[in-house]
C-alpha cells in the first residue's frame, strides 16, 4: 500500500514538474550598432535571436534612423540574404565577421552612446523590437 501511494505521488510530482517547464519563446537580445568610420557609409547592427517553439525565418531588420537596411552574411566577402532561418529552440548570432545588418543612410545625428530601436520581422508575421546601443567605429565591441 505504501509503495502504491509513493509511486502515485512520484507520478503526480513528475507530471506537475513537466507542466511547469516553459516552452521556448522567440526573442532577441544583446543588440548593438557600430557606426561607420567614414561619414555616409553604412553602419552595422548585431544581436542574438533565440528561436521559439517552431522554426521561423527572419525576413527583415529595420530601424527608424536608417533609410534602408539589408541582412548580410560574411565579413569582407559579404553577400546579401533575404531570410535567415531561426531554428526552433535554437540561437542565431549576428556578430562581426558573420551575419549582420547593414544600415544605410543613417541619420547623421546618431552618436555613440545612444540606444536605437531595431525592428525584426519574421515570416510568420511576428515582429520584435530590440534596443541597440550605438558605438563608434573604433570602439571595442560590447561584452
Amino acid at each position: 500500500m505504501r509503495r502504491a501511494v509513493f509511486l502515485g505521488l512520484c507520478a503526480l510530482a513528475g507530471a506537475t514538474l513537466t507542466g511547469c517547464a516553459q516552452k521556448p519563446e522567440l526573442y532577441a537580445e544583446e543588440g548593438w550598432v557600430r557606426l561607420a568610420a567614414v561619414p555616409g557609409r553604412p553602419a552595422a547592427a548585431y544581436f542574438i535571436v533565440h528561436g521559439g517553439p517552431k522554426a521561423v525565418d527572419l525576413i527583415s531588420v529595420s530601424s527608424d534612423v536608417a533609410i534602408t537596411s539589408e541582412m548580410h552574411e560574411g565579413g569582407m566577402a559579404m553577400k546579401k540574404v533575404d531570410r535567415v532561418p531561426i531554428p526552433a529552440g535554437g540561437t542565431v548570432a549576428f556578430a562581426p565577421g558573420g551575419r549582420h545588418v547593414m544600415l544605410y543612410d543613417m541619420n547623421p545625428g546618431v552618436k555613440p552612446g545612444r540606444i536605437l530601436s531595431l525592428l525584426l520581422s519574421f515570416a510568420d508575421g511576428t515582429r520584435l523590437r530590440q534596443g541597440a546601443r550605438v558605438i563608434g567605429a573604433g570602439d571595442p565591441a560590447p561584452e
